[in-house]
């Protein structure tokens, strides 16, 4: 493929800023030629931002157009098998955004179907920012020794009224409203797959579901224990509903090691062993961006060398087994009829 590669973007949502912004900052090695929504708002806005030479109804259409090199969906997950299919049958390697599909049979399914058509990666792009890259490095450097225990907080006041009475967190994101599967699959989705990169492979031990806002089908609380394969345990606490705390989302992430510990919090990272300590403070606005710019970047540096994705299709299922495996201890889908109902009324 001759440099830059053309790019056709799928979608022309919220997140499809940070999207065209890190194929700006990568425009010697790929650039975005053509979107496609059905929004026509939202398109032309995109188009006027950043200057894109094609616009489109449909992803069908744009891909009929041809003159593309490569595709990034960035469009809702219960579009994206379907966008991946018509994708390849037009033969362009992919970069679908998390998850691969709403389930995870869904998204075993997926794969099966694309295994050997084309080269497909997952943009999971939590585990590319930059403070958990270094805290990789750290234990890979044996630094703390071996992981004994981990624990991941994410609490934040995005679904409760603030002192406007403004729900913080579906201004953002309003297709948060309708999914019965919420903070698992939409959020800590990225956390877990973080822990997986972080500690290796895991499984759900227990799983506690809660939602307090009345004004959405899926939970916002959520009490996690896992176990990874070395027998460390690791907690997972989170929540969207905690009256007094920041709307922003904070990740606090403890790792405690034979031989040190460390710690994030924020934007801040420590490394403490004995009289060692190693502080390192980030700029959480850049790691934000920068994280989806490094995943756009290794998506175009494996096609370039022909060499694995690091979020490879099987690497993603691997973490959808553990979000499958969250809403079934917890009874969550058991129970969604009668949260339905409520909701409805």
């Amino acid at each position: 493929m001759a440099l830059p590669l053309r790019i056709g973007l799928i979608g022309a949502g919220w997140v499809t800023l940070y999207h065209l912004r890190g194929w700006q900052a990568l425009a010697e090695e790929a650039v975005v030629v053509a979107i496609a929504d059905p929004s026509d708002k939202a398109s032309k806005n995109r188009v006027a931002e950043f200057g894109i030479g094609a616009r489109y109804r449909s992803a069908s259409e744009m891909l009929a157009a041809g003159g593309l090199d490569a595709v990034d969906i960035a469009a809702p997950r219960a579009a994206h098998a379907e966008l991946v299919r018509l994708a390849a049958d037009h033969g362009l390697p992919i970069l679908c955004q998390k998850p691969l599909a709403p389930t995870l049979d869904e998204a075993q399914q997926l794969v099966a179907d694309i295994t050997g058509r084309v080269r497909l990666m997952v943009h999971e792009n939590w585990r590319f920012r930059a403070y958990y890259r270094q805290a990789a490095q750290w234990i890979a450097q044996g630094r703390i020794g071996k992981v004994k225990a981990a624990s991941l907080s994410l609490v934040t006041s995005g679904t409760v009224p603030n002192a406007e009475g403004r729900l913080t967190a579906l201004e953002r994101q309003p297709m948060l409203r309708g999914e019965q599967r919420m903070l698992v699959a939409e959020v800590l989705i990225h956390h877990l797959d973080t822990l997986r990169m972080l500690l290796g492979p895991m499984s759900v031990r227990a799983a506690v579901l809660s939602r307090t806002c009345p004004e959405i089908l899926g939970e916002d609380g959520a009490v996690l224990h896992l176990e990874t394969a070395g027998g460390a345990g690791v907690s997972v606490f989170a929540s969207f509903a905690a009256y007094g705390a920041q709307p922003e989302q904070v990740d606090r992430l403890t790792l405690l090691g034979e031989r040190g510990v460390i710690r994030l919090d924020g934007a801040e990272l420590v490394f403490r062993s004995g009289g060692d300590e190693e502080r390192i403070s980030f700029d959480q606005a850049a790691v934000y961006q920068g994280a989806y710019t490094a995943t756009l970047a290794h998506f175009l540096r494996s096609l370039r060398e022909n060499t694995p994705f690091e979020t490879s299709p099987e690497d993603n299922l691997e973490t959808l087994r553990l979000v499958e495996d969250c809403y079934r201890l917890s009874g969550w889908e058991s129970a969604g009829k009668s949260r339905t109902e409520g909701h409805a009324a």
